[in-house]
C-alpha cells in the first residue's frame, strides 16, 4: 500500500515537472532574446533594421557618422538623414547600399516649399532618446521633429508608417518658426557612400507615385550596378508634387535627371518630393519596392508583395517567418543568464541576414537557378556562417551553393566576395572551394550540379584569371613549380596585389586539401593525390629557426621580451631564400592595422604570422610535431590567446580557440571559448569583438555555445560542452533531432571539462564527431566536471589529419 502510494506521489511529481516544462516551453518567446542593436557601435557595423531571413529589402534609419554607417544605423548620437530600403550588415569596408532614402517633414515654414530641408546636411535630425525599437522584421525611431517612423518589409519591398504629431495644426521645428501641418516626404537620389554617378527620378502628379533609378558603386569591389525604386503612399490626400536639386525645390518639372558633370563629385544632391494635406489619423504609409531590373519591376514587386498597405499584417508575416527559421533550435536554458541567452539567439538571428536572396533580380544573365548576393566575404563566412547554415537551414545553404556554381557558369570563376551584382576583392585564397567542399561532405545535394561544382573548384586551382584581385588565385605558376607563393613573385599571367604571400600560401594549401576531399569522394583518385600533395605546401614557408620578440604582452605590458617560441611562417623569395616579417606584426601588440588589402601591405592579411602559423587544419598532426609536440604546441597556442597576440574580432581567430583538441587537450578549447564569451561577446550595444561581416561574429557565438565546433571544409565537429543544460537541433533535411546534453551542468561554468561521453547510450571517447550525428539524430550526453580528464586525450580519440588518417 505504501509502495503504491509512493509510486503515485512520484508519478504526480513527474507529471508536475512535465507540465511545468511544457508551460515554460509555451511561454518562451525567442524574440525576448533577440537584440538586433548588439554591434551597432564601436565598429560592429551591424544592420539592426527590418529584414526577412536573407531578404533583399532591408529598411532602417540612416545616420551621418562616416565611421559607423556601414549598416545604415548606429546606436550613437549621430543624426538621422533618411530611411532607406537596402543595406548590408557588418561590413568592414566603406558604407554599402542605402539607396534612395526617403525623409518626412511635418510641413514647410511659411508653407513655402523652399523652406523645407532637402539636402542630407540640412535635413539631418536628432533622434529622441529611448525611442528606438528593433526586433526581427521591425524597426522604429522618433526624430526630434516629433515624427515617429516605423518600418517592416517583405522580400523586395519596404513599408514605412510615418506617425506625425497628433492634434496639431502648427508644429515648432528647431526653434525656427511654426510649421503648417502639410506633410512633405522627399526621396533623394543618393546612397550611403554618395557613389551615384547617374540617376533619374519622376513623380506622377495624379497618384503621387515616385519612381527612379541610378548607377552606383559597390563598397568592396569593382564595377557598378543599377538599381530602381517605386514608392507609393497612402493615408492622406495629395496636395502637390515636384523635384528638388541642391537646396531648392519646385512644382515643375515632374522629372529630373542627375548626371556626373565632371566638377561636382558626387553630383549635386537631387530628388523628388510629394506633399499632402493633413492625414486624418496623423499617419502616412510609404511603400517602396526595389529592383535591379527596372522601375517597372520595382513597382510590380511592391504591388504583388504589399497590395493593401497593411502594416500590421506585413509585420506579423515577417515575425512569423523569423520564428519559423529560429525554431529548429531548442535549448534548455535553466539557470542560464538572460545575457548569455541574448548573445546566443541574437547571434543566430544575425547569421541569417546575409547572403541575400536576389533570385529573379539578376540582370546579368538568364538562369533558372537561384541567385544570392552580398557575400561579405566568403573569406569570412566559410569559417562559421556557412557551416552554421548547413546545420540550421540546409535548404537555404543549398540555394546558396547552387547560386555560387551558377556564378561560375556565367562568369568563369567562383566568387570570394560579391556584392550588388559586382565582383568583390579576394582577400586570401579561393575560399568558395571550402564552402563547396563543406557542403558536399555534409549532404547538400538537392538539385546541386556537383559535376559543375567540382569543375569550378578545379578551375580555381589550375587556371589563373587575368584579375585575381577579384576572383580565383594568383601566382599559380609559382604555386605549381615552387610549392609556395613567393614574396615579390614574378607573375606575368595575371594582376592583383603582390602581397600576402604567407597567408595566401596557407590558404591555397587548404583550398587544395578541400578539392582533394571532393576528388576522393567523387572517385577521382589522381586529382585527390595531386591536390593532397599540394596541401602540404604550407611547410615551404616555415622557417624552423625563426624567433619572436613580443612587446606589451598581458604579462609584460611595458617591455619587449623573447616569447620563447621558435619556428614561424616567413616570407620566401623566388630563389628560395627567406625574408623577414616580425611574427607579431599585425597582431594587437604590434602595428595592428598594417596588413590590410592596400598595395603596400605585408605578407599576412589582417593578422600576424603568429596566428597564421596555426592555420593547417588539414594536417594538424604534422603541425603539432613541427612545433615541438603536443605539450609545446599547447603551450604555444595558450600563449597566443593569453598574451594578447590574438584578436578574436577577425574570423581567422575562431578556429585557434578549438585547436587544442588536436593536441589531446579538449578541455582547453572549452576554457578559451569561455575566455572570450561573454568578455568579448555580450549583450551590450558594442557586444561583438569586431565588425560582424554579415553575421560571422554571430555564428561564432552560436556555434561555440552549441558545443560542437565545425572545422570548415571537413566532416569534423570538435566537441565542447554547450553553454546550456541541453541544445537540440531538428534537421530539416532528415526531420531528425540531435541533442547535446550536459550532465552536472552549472550555470557558473565551473564544470566545463568533459569527464566522459555517451552517444545514444554507448560510451563515446572521440573528442570529435561527424555530420551524421546531425542528420541521423540522437543524443550526445556529456558528463562534466571541474577539472580536465582523460576523455578525448588518446591518440585514437583525436580529430583526423591528412598525414595520419588519409
Amino acid at each position: 500500500m505504501r509502495q503504491s502510494g509512493f509510486r503515485s506521489i512520484v508519478g504526480l511529481v513527474a507529471l508536475s515537472a512535465v507540465v511545468e516544462a511544457s508551460n515554460e516551453k509555451r511561454a518562451f518567446d525567442v524574440f525576448n532574446f533577440v537584440d538586433p542593436l548588439i554591434g551597432t557601435i564601436n565598429g560592429g557595423h551591424v544592420f539592426p533594421g527590418a529584414t526577412l531571413p536573407f531578404g533583399m529589402a532591408k529598411a532602417v534609419a540612416d545616420v551621418n557618422n562616416p565611421d559607423e554607417k556601414q549598416g545604415g544605423f548606429a546606436a550613437d548620437n549621430s543624426d538621422i538623414t533618411g530611411f532607406s530600403h537596402m543595406h548590408d550588415s557588418g561590413t568592414g569596408g566603406s558604407p554599402s547600399l542605402g539607396n534612395f532614402p526617403i525623409f518626412p517633414q511635418t510641413g514647410c515654414a511659411g508653407d513655402i516649399i523652399n523652406n523645407c530641408f532637402f539636402t542630407k546636411d540640412e535635413r539631418a535630425s536628432r533622434r529622441i532618446n529611448g525611442t528606438v525599437v528593433a526586433k526581427p522584421g521591425y524597426f522604429a525611431v522618433s526624430l526630434n521633429t516629433s515624427i515617429h517612423t516605423e518600418m517592416t518589409v517583405t522580400n523586395h519591398t519596404a513599408l514605412y508608417r510615418f506617425n506625425f504629431p497628433s492634434n496639431s495644426s502648427t508644429i515648432s521645428y528647431q526653434n525656427r518658426t511654426t510649421l503648417p501641418y502639410s506633410p512633405l516626404i522627399l526621396v533623394d537620389l543618393t546612397d550611403l557612400p554618395d557613389s551615384i554617378t547617374n540617376g533619374v527620378v519622376q513623380v506622377d502628379q495624379t497618384t503621387g507615385r515616385l519612381t527612379g533609378s541610378g548607377t552606383f558603386n559597390p563598397s568592396f569591389g569593382i564595377g557598378n550596378y543599377n538599381l530602381s525604386f517605386c514608392a507609393d503612399f497612402s493615408g492622406a490626400p495629395l496636395r502637390d508634387t515636384g523635384v528638388w536639386i541642391n537646396n531648392r525645390a519646385g512644382s515643375q518639372p515632374k522629372m529630373l535627371k542627375r548626371v556626373a558633370d565632371g566638377v561636382n563629385s558626387p553630383p549635386l544632391p537631387a530628388g523628388a518630393w510629394i506633399q499632402f494635406h493633413p492625414p486624418p489619423n496623423n499617419q502616412i504609409l510609404a511603400r517602396v519596392g526595389v529592383s535591379f531590373i527596372s522601375t517597372e519591376k520595382a513597382c510590380q514587386n511592391a504591388e504583388a508583395e504589399i497590395p493593401d498597405f497593411g502594416f500590421d499584417k506585413v509585420q506579423s508575416a515577417a515575425q512569423d517567418t523569423w520564428r519559423e527559421k529560429l525554431s529548429v533550435i531548442e535549448v534548455d536554458a535553466t539557470g542560464v543568464s538572460e545575457e548569455l541567452q541574448t548573445v546566443f539567439w541574437s547571434g543566430t538571428y544575425r547569421s541569417m541576414i546575409s547572403p541575400q536572396d536576389y533570385t529573379g533580380e539578376n540582370p546579368l544573365w538568364n538562369s533558372t537557378e537561384p541567385y544570392y548576393d552580398s557575400y561579405y566575404c566568403i573569406w569570412d563566412s566559410f569559417r562559421s556562417i556557412h557551416p552554421l547554415l548547413t546545420l540550421l537551414d540546409p535548404q537555404s545553404q543549398t540555394l546558396m551553393v547552387r547560386s555560387l556554381i551558377d556564378i561560375y557558369r556565367h562568369e568563369g570563376k567562383l566568387p570570394d566576395c560579391r556584392m550588388s551584382l559586382c565582383k568583390g576583392f579576394t582577400q586570401g585564397g579561393s575560399n568558395a572551394d571550402v564552402v563547396l567542399a563543406d557542403s558536399y561532405l555534409k549532404n547538400i545535394t538537392t538539385e546541386v550540379d556537383w559535376k559543375t561544382g567540382y569543375e569550378a573548384v578545379v578551375s580555381d586551382a589550375e587556371d589563373e584569371p587575368e584579375n585575381w584581385a577579384v576572383e580565383g588565385r594568383g601566382g599559380l605558376t609559382s604555386w605549381k613549380t615552387l610549392g609556395y607563393i613567393p614574396t615579390d613573385d614574378y607573375d606575368p599571367y595575371g594582376v592583383g596585389p603582390f602581397t600576402r604571400s604567407i597567408s595566401r600560401t596557407v590558404e591555397y594549401a587548404y583550398n587544395d586539401f578541400c578539392i582533394a576531399e571532393m576528388a576522393q569522394a567523387l572517385g577521382n583518385m589522381a586529382d585527390a593525390e595531386k591536390y593532397m600533395a599540394r596541401s602540404n605546401n604550407w611547410m615551404n614557408m616555415y622557417k624552423a629557426d625563426q624567433t619572436s620578440l613580443v612587446s606589451n604582452t598581458t604579462d609584460f605590458p611595458n617591455s619587449t621580451v623573447d616569447s620563447g617560441f621558435v619556428g614561424f611562417l616567413q616570407p620566401r623569395y623566388l630563389n628560395g631564400t627567406f625574408g623577414f616579417q616580425d611574427p607579431s606584426l599585425c597582431s594587437p601588440l604590434y602595428n595592428f592595422t598594417s596588413c590590410y588589402l592596400n598595395p603596400d601591405g605585408h605578407e599576412t592579411y589582417e593578422g600576424s604570422s603568429w596566428m597564421y602559423t596555426f592555420f593547417v587544419p588539414q594536417d594538424m598532426a604534422t603541425l603539432i610535431t613541427t612545433l615541438g609536440g603536443p605539450e609545446e604546441f599547447t603551450r604555444r597556442l595558450s600563449y597566443l590567446h593569453a598574451s594578447g597576440l590574438l584578436y578574436i574580432g577577425d574570423e581567422q581567430a575562431f578556429l585557434p580557440v578549438f585547436q587544442f583538441h588536436y593536441a589531446g587537450r579538449p578541455g582547453l578549447s572549452a576554457y578559451f571559448s569561455h575566455f572570450y564569451i561573454p568578455s568579448q561577446f555580450n549583450d551590450t550595444l558594442s557586444g561583438i569583438a569586431g565588425n560582424d561581416d554579415s553575421g560571422a561574429m554571430g555564428s561564432f557565438t552560436t556555434l561555440s555555445m552549441m558545443g560542437l565546433w565545425p572545422v570548415p571544409g571537413q566532416d569534423v565537429y570538435l566537441i565542447t560542452p554547450p553553454y546550456f543544460p541541453s541544445v537540440s537541433v531538428t534537421n530539416k533535411q532528415s526531420g531528425k533531432t540531435a541533442m547535446i546534453k550536459n550532465v552536472n551542468f552549472d550555470a557558473g561554468y565551473d564544470n566545463i571539462y568533459i569527464q566522459g561521453a555517451t552517444l545514444n547510450g554507448d560510451s563515446y571517447a572521440k573528442n570529435w564527431i561527424t555530420h551524421s550525428f546531425w542528420l541521423d539524430g540522437g543524443v550526445l550526453e556529456l558528463t562534466l566536471g571541474k577539472n580536465e580528464s582523460a576523455w578525448g586525450t588518446r591518440e585514437e580519440d583525436l580529430p583526423p589529419s591528412s598525414s595520419t588518417s588519409g
